[in-house]
């Protein structure tokens, strides 16, 4: 967005950009509280000036007339606009007797993908979560990512221990189930993909893409090899097999730091490339070209994205991508795949460096099918049948906080109507849409300009060290109530404190219960300050930024209250508008591992044991046949809200129907036609788009859409509904381990329309 005669008195204000992992850094020209223009800060030292199309649209996003500005209360089919003390009023009348009643596990809560990109909802969502004592709570993590959190926990020991492909110094990437120019990285931070990548070809490096579609990292890369959908995880033991059967292990300085490698040399000898090749549709010799080269390179990383992560072997995929890294002696080195050190102290710089707790998965399980919970989340892909369930710890109440997940998780028909079964909802949400139409009151939130920002969990991910904060690039609307004081009150109805409790007070124990932890333990840098000291230094602030001063202050970057001049403080941070930079990714093992033995789990048991269902897998794969069904992202919509955005939904229509022309002949359709897809959970119908960029035997429908029902408020989106490809989606099959949901390689049936 851009002018050429800006008014008297415009200012520049730099501020990150919260809809995507990349967190760009811009610079946006304001007058008032009027958006004049909104450019990539070219002095930031992390993003360097780059911004993706979707930034320019904050300024449509924050002038969006369906935007709600003010708490909504449902009357029969519609909603009425109220103040804010009737709205919490009303969630209290609400609730609390269902609490009374049913006990706490009759409230559930779902926390949208939003929550990770917004610092308020990130540190103060579980304050809510631990006022309600429920073990309902879902998220778009089991939608999206959860089986690498699995895996990363179960080999290092913390969930955001995620091996980072060193995008700016390897020689030889390999990509499986992701498309980083269209995500902008996902599950690794990284502005400007696109030219990191274009930098390891004009090195001399090499990129290799498998994916069923030729997407445009694909296009970007050396080679590109078809896949069948969900079967990475067999292609990827073969490759491990590979470099086992031919002495091509080489672990490096890891060797003294590892658990299980015999163990994982037996389990490869059962997965011969000949053996995956059919089920595949990768011949034997490209995997064990692939397993070679990628032993033979300088410096090598594989990484692993969504299309790994969301079948049924996902957290068997996940695991297998860093066995590769860590065989090849690439994981933790120059050039391989690293672990970023956060400013804000996640779990794997606290405590004893070098051994911790580790992970428990399974604590609880779901009341309906008795799947697990991991890392405190139930998986989405059960939400709809723990409300329609009847019986003890049915959910009757549910909290929604930015997320959608009518349109976003499985067999959304059915959580639809589940939806509309339940005796008290309440959304935390920016729009009247698809989700937050069946809620009874509606709790509104800021744009993203109205809204401090620090990459909260995404600099755990990012492949370099930097920090970077941000206040509001524009002063929120009189009469608006942030999103972190909607939560508190909310904590405060569900504690017994009622809806007229102190807010201020609520907040100052939020932080003593901080301080407290800080001060107590023996390695904070801290640890037996006077705490009086200590507020007094603190970030004269409440809310989001006094805590996030507190956690850099007394994280591994930090200046503990004056302990190390040289570190970081929200001070330091504000006088640094375009960025901190800490410098390039650093070894980290043994350091920054929390296995109980201190050591690498390259074979973890929960792993280990679900290898006999891929191996059951691979002996009916011969049988299998027919179409399957992939999703696939785009630079413009990476979430079902942008398509309000006039500018980021113009153009071509996305939401189409991705077939090979080979299939298409047999199946009788035609481009432009439409086409019906049918799976066990629902059907729907959809425009088809033939290209020869999509495997044989392979459809793509993109996801988030589906905006064609009544009771939203998105004219825009309304007017380019697309089709819910989450509909096809079967609730039914999760990945067992971290119970995501299953939306790569659906079984489907296709046919003219």
């Amino acid at each position: 967005m851009s002018t050429h005669a800006e008014p008297p008195g415009t200012v520049s204000r730099f501020h990150t950009c919260p809809l995507c992992e990349a967190n760009c850094n811009l610079e946006i020209r304001v007058h008032d509280r009027e958006i004049v223009s909104i450019r990539g800060d070219d002095a930031d030292v992390f993003s360097h000036g780059y911004m993706c199309p979707k930034a320019p649209a904050l300024a449509q996003l924050h002038d969006d007339p369906d935007r709600l500005r003010s708490p909504m209360i449902r009357e029969g089919d519609s909603f009425r606009e109220v103040g804010w003390d009737e709205a919490f009023a009303e969630v209290e009348r609400r609730l609390l007797p269902i609490l009374e009643r049913h006990g706490r596990q009759s409230v559930g809560v779902y926390l949208g993908n939003p929550s990770a990109h917004h610092v308020s909802l990130g540190l103060y969502t579980r304050v809510l979560l631990h006022a309600l004592g429920t073990h309902g709570i879902f998220s778009a993590s089991t939608v999206d990512q959860m089986p690498k959190q699995v895996s990363a926990g179960l080999m290092f020991g913390t969930a955001l221990s995620v091996p980072l492909p060193d995008l700016d110094r390897t020689d030889h990437l390999v990509i499986l189930g992701g498309n980083p120019m269209v995500s902008n990285g996902s599950l690794m931070t990284a502005p400007d993909v696109k030219g990191r990548l274009r930098a390891i070809r004009a090195r001399g490096g090499r990129i290799v893409v498998v994916d069923p579609r030729r997407t445009r990292t694909a296009e970007e890369a050396n080679e590109h090899v078809f896949l069948r959908p969900g079967t990475d995880a067999l292609l990827l033991a073969a490759m491990v097999h590979v470099l086992c059967a031919e002495k091509l292990v080489r672990p490096g300085r890891l060797a003294e730091h590892l658990s299980g490698l015999d163990e994982i040399e037996r389990i490869a000898a059962g997965f011969p490339p000949e053996a995956v090749a059919h089920a595949c549709g990768v011949d034997a010799a490209t995997i064990r070209r692939l397993a070679r080269e990628l032993a033979a390179a300088r410096t090598a990383a594989v990484y692993g994205r969504i299309g790994t992560c969301t079948q049924e072997f996902g957290s068997i995929a996940s695991w297998l991508v860093d066995v590769l890294n860590v065989l090849t002696g690439n994981l933790d080195r120059p050039g391989g795949a690293m672990f970023a050190r956060s400013a804000v102290g996640p779990a794997n710089t606290q405590g004893a460096p070098g051994r911790g707790k580790g992970v428990r998965l399974g604590r609880w399980k779901s009341r309906v099918r008795g799947l697990p919970e991991a890392f405190g989340e139930l998986p989405s892909a059960c939400m709809a049948e723990e409300i329609e369930t009847p019986g003890e710890g049915r959910i009757r109440a549910l909290f929604t906080v930015a997320g959608n997940p009518a349109l976003s998780t499985p067999n959304g028909a059915r959580l639809t109507r589940a939806l509309a079964s339940l005796e008290c909802m309440v959304s935390l949400d920016i729009y009247l849409n698809e989700t937050t139409r069946h809620a009874h009151v509606i709790l509104p939130g800021a744009s993203g300009l109205e809204q401090p920002h620090f990459p909260f969990a995404f600099t755990s991910l990012a492949v370099r060290n930097f920090a970077r904060y941000s206040r509001p690039a524009i002063e929120p609307a009189p009469g608006a109530m942030p999103e972190w004081r909607s939560l508190l009150r909310l904590a405060a109805i569900a504690s017994g404190q009622g809806a007229a409790a102190d807010v201020d007070a609520l907040d100052d124990f939020v932080f003593e219960q901080q301080l407290g932890k800080s001060l107590s333990s023996p390695h904070s840098p801290i640890h037996g300050r006077d705490p009086s000291e200590i507020r007094a230094a603190t970030a004269p602030v409440r809310g989001p930024e006094r805590l996030l001063d507190l956690a850099i202050r007394t994280g591994p970057w930090g200046d503990a209250y004056g302990a190390r001049p040289e570190g970081l403080s929200i001070a330091k941070l504000l006088a640094s508008p375009h960025g901190v930079d800490l410098g390039p990714l650093e070894p980290r093992i043994p350091e920054v591992l929390r296995t109980p033995s201190g050591r690498i789990e390259l074979a973890p048991e929960p792993l280990v044991g679900d290898l006999e269902r891929l191996r059951a897998f691979l002996r009916e794969s011969s049988s299998r046949d027919g179409m399957v069904l992939v999703g696939r992202r785009d630079l413009r919509s990476n979430n079902s809200w942008m398509h309000n955005l006039e500018t980021l939904v113009a153009g071509r229509p996305r939401c189409t129907l991705q077939v090979h022309p080979d299939d298409a002949a047999r199946l009788g359709l035609a481009d432009g036609g439409r086409a019906r897809v049918r799976s066990r959970a629902g059907d729907v119908e959809a425009p088809v788009e033939l290209t020869d960029a999509i495997m044989p035997g392979v459809a793509s429908l993109p996801h988030g859409w589906g905006h064609d029902v009544e009771g939203t408020r998105l004219g825009v989106a309304r007017a380019h509904a697309g089709v819910n490809s989450n509909r096809l989606a079967d609730e039914g099959i999760v990945d067992p381990l971290s119970g995501n949901a299953v939306l790569c390689g659906i079984p489907v049936e296709i046919a003219p329309a």
